[in-house]
């Protein structure tokens, strides 16, 4: 996946050629004025990512008095002033506060999450009565049953049971319950990334294939705050090897048991792995089935596998973005790691380290090097795939 937002369009701009005499009318105006807009939204997409730039919070109100009786409820809230950016580079300004009532209905039994959203609206586009010699750009604020579209901007979301209830304050704003307004999930408009790295969890027959699951979700989370050039996918993926796999920059495998391919899997993973893709294959050292499999695969790949030892000192997978001279220990054991042709294999249970135990006993520091040698294989297997994927035919996607 090779960025969380798309790019600009890749299009030439076009100015107004100045010259004496030129005769200015409105489309002449127009395009001379829409060249620096247009630039400026470009560089707004190039370097930043959408997001709130600041204010627009959120907080419950009585209904306004203005409003008829029977719009008087306990569901109205009020967004404060602020600024946001939207996909297509456009600055959002909410000048004054703004008084907004949810009335979506919860029509089943099961509670809805209703997100609200801001947008930015492009004066030209509106029909007005009477012609003005300013126009003011403007925003419009709507309440969505369903996931925000892609220029749309999340203020806040409230999770809303069936009948009528008020919407309130969450008693803790980092776990706010049903009506109440949760800020979590807004986007802070910030540097963006170079790209968005994902990663699915490979299922096969082996039924300890699903165990390090949520590790991968802690590797994922923590990628943005010890790397912010990369951004973890917000979801890990899960998928067998048959299946459309080039939608993910790494595919994790683990286990005990020895891998087996079938000739549709074989075919997938093997035009995965030309295309750039990884596959990381996390042992437990005494897991010597999967071991062997993975080594006889490789070969059979007709990439077999080195240790890293043997690779040169500035390999990436030990110098990028975090160095390590020694690998992490995991368990009291020192991994390996060895890899070839787009195939990683780590001997000792890495991912293990990546997140929280079950009893909550591994130290942090074990934690903190175990993640940093994870993002150094998530960075590998973003560039491998950026640098193959410029040498296609069509890489006008690739950043």
């Amino acid at each position: 996946m090779s960025h969380p937002f798309p790019p600009p369009p890749i299009k030439s701009f076009e100015r107004l050629q100045a010259t004496d005499g030129l005769l200015i009318n409105a489309e002449r105006w127009r395009a001379a004025h829409d060249y620096h807009r247009l630039r400026q939204n470009a560089q707004y997409q190039s370097l930043n990512q959408p997001g709130i730039v600041c204010g627009l919070g959120v907080r419950h109100i009585p209904a306004p008095s203005q409003v008829e009786a029977r719009y008087r409820d306990g569901r109205w809230v009020q967004i404060q002033p602020g600024i946001a950016i939207d996909l297509a580079g456009n600055l959002i300004v909410v000048p004054t506060s703004y008084d907004f009532p949810i009335d979506i209905e919860v029509a089943t039994s099961e509670p809805i999450m209703v997100y609200l959203v801001v947008s930015y609206v492009d004066p030209d586009e509106l029909r007005r009565a009477q012609q003005r010699d300013i126009v003011q750009e403007t925003y419009r604020i709507d309440q969505r049953n369903s996931t925000p579209i892609s220029s749309e901007i999340e203020i806040c979301r409230i999770l809303l049971q069936p009948g009528h209830t008020d919407i309130t304050q969450p008693a803790d704003a980092f776990f706010p319950g049903y009506n109440n307004i949760d800020l979590r999930y807004r986007r802070q408009a910030q540097m963006r990334p170079q790209a968005l790295v994902a990663m699915a969890q490979a299922n096969h027959s082996d039924p300890e294939c699903a165990r390090n699951f949520f590790s991968l979700s802690y590797l994922l989370q923590a990628v943005e705050p010890l790397y912010p050039n990369l951004r973890g996918a917000d979801e890990t993926g899960q998928v067998s090897l048959s299946e459309n796999i080039q939608d993910y920059d790494l595919l994790y495998l683990t286990g005990g048991q020895a891998i087996s391919l079938n000739s549709l899997e074989f075919e997938s993973l093997k035009n995965y792995l030309n295309l750039g893709g990884v596959l990381l294959v996390d042992a437990p050292t005494n897991a010597s089935a999967l071991i062997e499999s993975t080594q006889a695969l490789a070969q059979q790949l007709e990439s077999p596998l080195r240790p890293l030892e043997e690779l040169q000192r500035s390999h990436p997978l030990r110098t990028k973005p975090f160095l390590f001279a020694a690998l992490p220990l995991v368990n009291q054991q020192q991994i390996k790691l060895l890899m070839g042709g787009g195939i990683i294999l780590v001997i000792g249970d890495l991912a293990t380290a990546w997140g929280l135990d079950r009893d909550l006993s591994l130290p942090r520091l074990t934690i903190r090097t175990a993640q940093e040698l994870g993002i150094n294989i998530l960075h590998y297997a973003w560039k491998r795939r950026q640098l193959i994927g410029l040498q296609q035919e069509d890489n006008s996607g690739q950043w």
